[in-house]
């Protein structure tokens, strides 16, 4: 078992998510059932099931929560792209969004290699 609070991707993932719900406390009220629960949900999600994953007791179960939490990862960016077509981010918060995640991404898919 990994002591979640320790990986890095898990503290990263979770300020992400800090950022994504400030973000979307600026969209347009009528979008509170729409994308703006769509991205809370899809952010959350990824430090969600980091933490879950680490709880057991195989690597390669591990592993598969980790491809989880890129799918939901892989979501959010979807989610960033139609809200800034929307107008609803500017393209300077998508791109900081954006590249965050991306990091995010990529440091889950090497962790999740030396896994297996």
């Amino acid at each position: 078992m990994h002591q979640f609070k320790e990986l890095l991707i898990w503290k990263k993932s979770r300020l992400f998510c800090s950022k994504i719900y400030n973000v979307t406390s600026t969209f347009p009220s009528e979008e509170k059932f729409g994308i703006i629960n769509q991205l809370r949900r899809a952010s959350v999600s990824i430090p969600s099931n980091i933490a879950e994953g680490s709880s057991r007791n195989s690597n390669k179960d591990f592993a598969r929560f980790l491809e989880i939490a890129i799918g939901s990862a892989y979501e959010v960016e979807t989610q960033l792209l139609i809200s800034s077509d929307l107008g609803f981010i500017n393209e300077e918060k998508t791109i900081e969004l954006t590249n965050m995640l991306e990091e995010i991404t990529k440091m889950t898919s090497r962790f999740r290699a030396t896994l297996l």
